[in-house]
């Protein structure tokens, strides 16, 4: 199976995915981590670098339940500057007055 390229949104989404779960492990070693949530500590290493940045649905809860983060927290911190850039065109189209009925 060939994997498509990332969007450089797919890719800035996996940073902050990254960046949450490490500042979530805190002081806790990645190995202790990634054993509790049932991966491998690579597969950590790469989420947590954005090298994965599009991980498994269920890879992700493992690692969300391990850290004590709700699924919810998860989603809101990576998918936070999206909505941002995605509600701007929709606004501006909104607000065009060729469009107003």
């Amino acid at each position: 199976m060939v994997r498509l390229p990332l969007t450089p949104a797919e890719v800035e989404r996996g940073q902050r995915l990254g960046a949450l779960l490490r500042r979530a492990r805190g002081s806790r070693s990645m190995l202790d981590v990634a054993l509790a949530s049932h991966i491998s500590p690579e597969t950590l290493r790469k989420i947590e670098s954005g090298r994965v940045a599009t991980p498994a649905f269920p890879t992700i809860a493992a690692i969300a339940d391990t850290l004590g983060l709700s699924l919810d927290a998860v989603w809101a911190e990576i998918s936070r500057a999206e909505r941002t850039v995605e509600e701007r065109p929709v606004l501006a189209v909104a607000r065009h007055p060729s469009l107003a009925s």
